[in-house]
């Protein structure tokens, strides 16, 4: 079973607070695989591939936006967080994994974020927008025969210890514009769409939640159960959650760690 929490809009850093957290119960067993599904208030985070450089606007203009600026470890370049955007946290254990036919397995990373892409697709695909995959590149961009594809997720994890964070960004009715401040995901010539701009009209974020809900459990073959209060997870106060252990304890408990994107 997924379990699956809808928390709205938060500031990344509380976004980030409550993976950490989460990820530490499920390195424990104290809590199965979760899916945390919000909207950021607007941000620009840089993983752990991203050249200062691909910042196009300066700090300024940054300030004057209200765009916030964080490191994170995640795999990847730049990207942009807004409201209108559905970001997708997976807290999975891929050592507990299942295959097609539900039997246990462990996912292999590449083949974790391949599942996460099709997904989306599938969601993509529910709302009206034909989606797919281009070799060498990671996240889900349009299906255009006549012109460019243009990207429409980014997908970026980390993996400590067989378990995942961070995860997908789904472009829904957010402003694009904001990503003009950047070079989204370091590809300059790459074009950045959304179900709003392919479809011509404002998306139902509710709908595209529910579509990216079931196309996760099913490329994982999972049964999904929602969730109404984060404390089913943490058993604690948002206010009341600790921030991530420093690096060299991280490195005392030999840690494995991955970056994908």
């Amino acid at each position: 079973m997924i379990q699956i929490l809808q928390l709205g809009v938060m500031s990344y850093r509380e976004g980030l607070e409550l993976q950490r957290v989460l990820v530490e119960r499920r390195k424990a067993g104290a809590i199965g695989d979760v899916l945390l599904l919000l909207e950021h208030e607007p941000v620009i985070t840089l993983g752990r591939n991203s050249k200062a450089e691909n910042i196009l606007a300066s700090p300024e203009v940054l300030a004057q936006q209200g765009v916030e600026v964080h490191e994170c470890d995640r795999g990847g370049d730049v990207t942009y967080h807004g409201p209108g955007q559905l970001v997708g946290y997976p807290i999975f254990d891929l050592r507990d994994g299942r295959d097609e036919q539900g039997r246990r397995t462990t996912i292999w990373p590449v083949e974790f974020v391949r599942r996460m892409e099709e997904a989306l697709i599938q969601a993509c695909s529910e709302s009206g927008v034909a989606c797919e995959r281009i070799a060498g590149l990671t996240g889900v961009w349009t299906a255009n025969p006549d012109g460019q594809p243009a990207k429409i997720a980014a997908i970026g994890v980390h993996i400590s210890r067989g378990v995942t964070s961070h995860g997908f960004a789904l472009n829904v009715n957010n402003d694009l514009e904001a990503f003009k401040l950047i070079v989204p995901c370091g590809l300059g010539d790459r074009a950045v769409t959304s179900l709003q701009k392919e479809l011509g009209r404002e998306v139902a974020l509710a709908e595209v939640i529910s579509a990216v809900a079931r196309g996760i459990g099913k490329v994982f073959s999972r049964e999904i159960h929602w969730l109404s209060d984060r404390r089913e997870l943490t058993g604690a106060e948002p206010q009341d959650l600790p921030m991530k252990p420093p690096r060299e304890v991280r490195q005392a408990r030999g840690e494995e760690e991955l970056f994908l994107a």
